[in-house]
């Protein structure tokens, strides 16, 4: 064993056994090879059954990160380009003025379209075409490209319906195809996860407290205008089967050996398979778009589709790191100056990344 396996694999193991966490991997890869292979707790609590590297976890916002390359892996073949309006290839997306708005605006959330409808409910999730149709109706919060606002819900359709004009298949297959099948991965990557597998998935649950935090928020925060409450990230809406089986590529369900495998495969060869040209992911992983974000009132940078920066840290301090963190406190993400890819995914659904902050430090403190 490794020393950086030994010290992550212990700092999980005081994780669960303290009880703030439930079950959590950890993978790393360095330079195209696998270095951290960590798992701890358990996948489902009333069971027992333990986690094992193949669990997947939905763990929502983090497969932005998978939506994201897979848009970049198209306009690599020439299907799009970045600043292709979005019109050009879902005509009905420009209603309201929205013409303006193109594929680099969606990219790095400053498109001005952050809200879906405030009486969406879960089953409207599951409806492809319903959710398409109402944000291709929205109306822009902002002239596009000149703010920046995170679009929790609206960039999975979005980047899913550009995938689905330009290629005629939905976004989970092409994910299957082009990404995670040939990374060897396809049975731990998914948007929509067939029902016939949702027995392998980790169970949420939502940590002590979570409910309390919310009602505390002031009601006038932007982030209560972009959509209902009842669709904010919880343990029954993640364990929900219909949203588990539902393409909505703004989240996803993931294994972290998964997801850090296609990080590494953007930075180096993984096994023979690299998924974008250095070129292409220096133009993806710089800065886009930065400022506050108009929804959430935090600062934020992005690049096209990934967040620039490590967890617990700022896009300045850590200006080659890119991904994407989950509400609940996943993380993954890679660094094009020390090559290494990093995941961590688990089930209990925390306000901040604290774990991923910690475990994060420890491997890139130990290269």
């Amino acid at each position: 064993m490794s020393e950086v396996q030994q010290q992550v694999q212990e700092a999980i193991d005081q994780l669960v056994e303290s009880g703030t966490e439930r079950g959590i991997q950890v993978a790393v890869y360095r330079r195209g090879e696998q270095v951290v292979d960590a798992v701890a707790g358990v996948a489902d609590p009333a069971t027992g059954r333990p986690v094992a590297s193949d669990t997947p976890f939905y763990n929502f916002s983090i497969a932005k990160g998978a939506t994201t390359t897979v848009a970049h892996v198209l306009a690599e073949r020439g299907l799009f380009e970045y600043d292709t309006p979005i019109v050009d290839l879902w005509q009905e997306f420009g209603a309201h003025g929205k013409h303006a708005v193109t594929v680099r605006h969606v990219l790095s959330h400053s498109a001005g379209v952050p809200g879906i409808p405030l009486d969406t409910t879960p089953e409207d999730l599951c409806d492809w075409d319903k959710m398409c149709a109402a944000i291709a109706d929205a109306a822009l919060w902002w002239e596009p490209g000149t703010r920046v606002g995170y679009h929790a819900y609206t960039f999975g359709y979005i980047v899913g319906e550009i995938v689905r004009r330009t290629t005629g298949n939905p976004i989970s297959q092409v994910l299957r195809e082009d990404v995670a099948g040939p990374l060897g991965v396809a049975d731990e990557l998914y948007f929509g996860m067939p029902e016939a597998e949702h027995h392998r998935l980790a169970r949420l649950e939502d940590a002590p407290g979570a409910a309390d935090m919310m009602s505390a928020m002031p009601d006038d925060l932007p982030m209560f205008k972009a959509g209902p409450p009842t669709l904010f990230p919880t343990a029954e809406l993640g364990n929900r089967t219909d949203i588990l089986a539902a393409d909505i590529p703004a989240g996803g369900k993931t294994s972290a050996r998964a997801i850090a495998r296609m990080y590494a495969a953007l930075l180096d060869e993984v096994d023979g398979v690299r998924l974008l040209s250095p070129r292409r992911l220096r133009a993806a992983t710089a800065v886009a778009a930065s400022g506050v974000d108009e929804v959430f009132g935090m600062p934020s940078a992005w690049g096209l589709g990934y967040a620039i920066g490590l967890p617990g840290s700022t896009a300045q301090d850590t200006p080659t790191a890119f991904g994407v963190g989950g509400a609940g406190g996943s993380f993954a993400c890679a660094d094009t100056a020390s090559g290494i890819a990093f995941a961590l995914t688990k089930n209990r659904l925390t306000a901040d990344f604290t774990a991923a902050t910690q475990l994060s430090q420890i491997v890139t403190g130990a290269r």
